[in-house]
């Protein structure tokens, strides 16, 4: 099963070799094993959540997550007004599986690569405080919810256009560092599975 994944948006580009001679070391002080894999992503478990602000956990219940480089960033199908500029460069942080810990865990390590890069997050959909079963990305609810969120927390957080692939469009959010800090602190964070 797969688990969750968000991206990360670079605006000056970097080798992603270079971006790995930086993290790989640091998720070395507490992952294990780290393994860069063909394609030169990289596979790590972690096994000491103190290094990102955690508690204990039981690393038997953590899947492997990932961090590998986003050949469709930046999207030709996508809406950069919100920006100076568009990204030039995207990673993938993801988790192997699903599951409360790994959501955390993810959210968190993400937060520390976002800042150790000084990157923005890309969501990968519209954030939205007390999901509601059966919503449909077209749900103007779902949307009046996300925007709710949105302006309820500090940071920036902006929505980005882009094609859904039969012509029409939705959106998702990129937020800053400021503004995940604050939804890992959310309590409808913890309601995401």
């Amino acid at each position: 099963m797969s688990g969750p994944a968000v991206g990360l948006w670079l605006f000056e580009p970097r080798e992603f070799a270079d971006i790995l001679a930086d993290v790989v070391p640091w998720l070395e002080t507490f992952c294990e094993p780290v393994e860069t894999k063909a394609g030169g992503a990289v596979d790590f478990w972690v096994r000491d959540g103190s290094a990102l602000g955690l508690r204990a956990f039981d690393p038997a219940s953590v899947g492997v997550f990932f961090v590998s480089e986003d050949e469709e960033v930046p999207g030709e199908d996508e809406d950069y007004a919100a920006f100076l500029r568009p990204p030039v460069q995207g990673l993938v942080v993801g988790a192997g599986c699903s599951g409360s810990v790994n959501h955390v865990l993810l959210g968190h390590l993400t937060l520390a690569l976002a800042r150790r890069l000084d990157a923005l997050v890309d969501f990968d959909g519209l954030l939205s405080s007390c999901p509601a079963a059966g919503d449909d990305t077209r749900n103007e609810a779902v949307l009046a919810r996300a925007r709710a969120l949105a302006s309820a927390l500090p940071g920036r957080l902006s929505e980005v256009s882009y094609g859904t692939g039969g012509g029409g469009r939705w959106l998702r959010h990129v937020g800053d560092v400021e503004f995940l800090e604050a939804w890992l602190q959310h309590p409808d964070f913890h309601l995401i599975k």
